[in-house]
């Protein structure tokens, strides 16, 4: 992130909305001086939680990036999704679903993909999996899941899927900094995904009524060099 581009985009939005660093200070929670830092520019003592304070109070969002080796953090993300949707396809199916993945629409002008769409046979439910491997922009993402979860009873007709039931699910590895992310938001998360990670769970393995929308903790089982942990027992010597 530019913190310099960063902080002159703040001073000149609050200008333009008559606000005083003060003003700003008081919707964001933050005291002036650390207003005044951020639209200097200045990295010391600075926060992210900060920076996205005062973005929102100002009715935008921070864009924090990392870049790194060109097109390999690309791949990298990638390889990580999909390794994230392929767990799963596999839990869903084993548990008696039939699973669609990349599920395209077009839809008076709303374009986008699914990235699991699954129906019970049984309990002729539908469930709308959005899949994240790290945690994007918030507000774009809650509103692309209401989307999804609009327009996936026709797209389950066009396979032959009758659902009587709808559920939205976001599917994300259980890590420390994808927890804080949510927890951040936590009113807009619970508002459209209420249901907790054992109660989705539950849900899956029997799809009654109602149907549940909530958030999917994924334990990553593997290291960061995509190796699964060893299991086997070291026996210790007693001095």
């Amino acid at each position: 992130m530019d913190l310099h581009r960063f902080g002159r985009a703040i001073r000149a939005v609050r200008v333009r909305r008559g606000l005083r660093q003060s003003d700003l200070g008081a919707k964001s929670g933050l005291s002036r001086t650390v207003v005044g830092r951020i639209e200097r520019g200045e990295r010391a003592g600075l926060t992210v939680d900060a920076l996205i304070a005062v973005a929102e109070a100002l009715g935008g969002d921070a864009d924090l990036r990392f870049r790194w080796q060109g097109e390999e953090m690309d791949r990298l993300l990638d390889a990580s999704h999909a390794r994230l949707v392929d767990v799963v396809v596999r839990r869903l199916r084993a548990l008696g679903w039939d699973v669609a993945v990349e599920v395209t629409f077009s839809h008076y002008g709303e374009r986008g993909s699914i990235d699991v769409m699954a129906f019970h046979p049984v309990r002729r439910a539908l469930l709308v999996v959005e899949v994240k491997s790290v945690t994007p922009d918030m507000q774009a993402m809650l509103g692309g899941i209401d989307r999804k979860g609009r327009l996936a009873p026709a797209l389950a007709r066009e396979r032959g899927w009758d659902a009587e039931v709808v559920a939205r699910v976001l599917v994300i590895w259980d890590t420390r900094t994808n927890r804080r992310r949510l927890e951040a938001h936590a009113a807009s998360v619970g508002a459209l995904l209420p249901a907790a990670t054992r109660a989705v769970q539950r849900w899956v393995r029997d799809p009654v009524r109602p149907a549940v929308s909530g958030v999917w903790f994924v334990a990553d089982v593997r290291r960061a060099d995509g190796t699964r942990p060893s299991r086997h027992r070291v026996r210790l010597r007693r001095a």
